[in-house]
C-alpha cells in the first residue's frame, strides 16, 4: 500500500478534483453564485464561482488518506489540513457573502502560523518559521489577486507542484502530487474556456498550499528556501511589485483593480490563453531552474534564486511600461 505510484495517485485524484469540480458547478449555478462582467474584471460572461472547492476536498482528501497510510505523521497532517479548511472556509465564506478584507487577512495568519509552528517544531529553527509565517501570508493573498483570467491560478500551481515534487524525496513528494491532481482536475473546466471560476475558497487555499510545499521542502532537502519559491517567482514579481507601486502611489491596494501585468496585457489584446501559456512557461523555466539548483551549494542556491527573481523583475518593468497605457 506504502509503494504507492505517483502518477497513479496523480490521475486518481485529478479524476476526484473533475468529478467535484462539475458538482461545484451546478451547485454554484443554482445558487446564483455568480462573477458578473465589469470594468475591473477580464471576462465578459457571467461565469460561476467556487469551483476551487473541488481543489480542496481533493487535497483533503489526499491529506486522510495519508494519515491512515502514515500514522506517525497524522497529527501533523491534521495541523496541516486544519490551515487549509481556515483558509478555504473564510473564502467559502466571501464567495457567498463578501467580508471585510482584515477578517479575512486575520484568518489567513491564523492559518499561516499553523505551519509555522510545524515547522518550527520539526527545525528547533525560528527564524525559518517566521520565514514561512510571512511567505504564506502572502502568498494566500497573492493568488487571489493573480486569479484574474482562465487557467493562470491553476495552471501556474500545477506546474509549481510538480516541480517541487521532483526535488522531494517520497514519501513527502506525494503532497506535492495531491495539490497538482486538485489543479489537474480543476483545470477543464476553466481553461481555455472558464465555465466556472476558482473563486476565492480556491485562490487561497492554493496559495497556502503551495507556501506548505515550499516549507515541507525547506525541511526534508538542504534546498535553500530562497531557491524553493523560484518556480513561484512570477506571481510573486507580479503581485508584488503591483501592490508595491499602488501603495507607493497611494491607492487603496486591496481593492480589486485590472494593473497587474497579466492583465493589462489582456486589456492590450492578448487572449487569455497567450498570457496564461506565457506564465506558465515561466513556471516551467522556474522549474528547471529549480532542478539545476540542486547540484549547487545553499549560497549558490540562494543567488541563482535572487538573479531569477531579478530577471523577472527587469521583465516586469519591462512589460509595465509597454502596457503602460491599458
Amino acid at each position: 500500500m506504502r509503494d504507492i505510484q505517483p502518477w497513479l495517485a496523480l490521475l486518481a485524484l485529478a479524476l476526484v478534483s473533475a468529478v467535484l469540480t462539475w458538482l461545484a458547478r451546478r451547485y454554484a449555478l443554482r445558487r446564483q453564485l455568480l462573477d458578473h462582467p465589469g470594468e475591473r474584471r477580464s471576462h465578459h460572461v457571467a461565469t460561476p464561482r467556487g469551483g476551487g472547492i473541488a481543489i480542496v476536498v481533493t487535497a483533503l482528501v489526499g491529506l486522510a488518506a495519508g494519515a491512515l497510510l502514515y500514522p506517525a505523521a497524522a497529527a501533523h497532517l491534521a495541523m496541516f489540513a486544519a490551515g487549509l479548511v481556515l483558509v478555504a472556509g473564510i473564502g467559502w465564506w466571501d464567495d457567498h457573502r463578501p467580508l471585510p478584507a482584515v477578517r479575512r487577512l486575520l484568518v489567513h495568519m491564523l492559518a499561516s502560523a499553523l505551519l509555522a509552528g510545524l515547522v518550527w517544531q520539526a527545525t528547533g529553527n525560528a527564524l525559518q518559521a517566521v520565514l514561512l509565517f510571512l511567505v504564506a501570508t502572502a502568498l494566500v493573498n497573492l493568488w487571489n489577486f493573480m486569479d484574474g483570467i482562465n487557467g493562470i491560478a491553476g495552471g501556474y500551481a500545477l506546474v509549481g507542484a510538480l516541480s517541487l515534487a521532483a526535488v522531494m524525496p517520497m514519501p513527502f513528494a506525494l503532497l506535492a502530487v495531491v495539490v497538482a491532481a486538485g489543479c489537474l482536475g480543476f483545470l477543464p473546466f476553466n481553461f481555455p474556456r472558464a465555465r466556472i471560476f476558482m473563486g476565492d475558497v480556491g485562490s487561497g487555499a492554493l496559495g497556502y498550499l503551495m507556501a506548505a510545499l515550499a516549507g515541507l521542502a525547506s525541511v526534508v532537502t538542504s534546498i535553500h528556501w530562497l531557491a524553493l519559491l523560484i518556480p513561484l517567482s512570477a506571481f510573486i514579481v507580479d503581485a508584488g511589485f503591483t501592490l508595491s507601486s499602488r501603495m507607493l502611489s497611494g491607492q487603496r491596494w486591496m481593492e480589486p483593480h485590472t494593473q497587474h501585468v497579466y492583465q493589462r496585457a489582456v486589456k492590450a489584446g492578448w487572449s487569455h490563453t497567450q498570457v496564461t501559456g506565457v506564465y506558465i512557461l515561466l513556471g516551467l523555466v522556474g522549474a528547471a531552474v529549480l532542478a539545476l539548483s540542486v547540484r549547487l551549494a545553499p549560497l549558490q542556491q540562494a543567488g541563482l534564486a535572487l538573479a531569477w527573481g531579478a530577471l523577472l523583475a527587469c521583465l516586469w518593468a519591462v512589460m509595465r511600461v509597454r502596457l503602460r497605457n491599458y
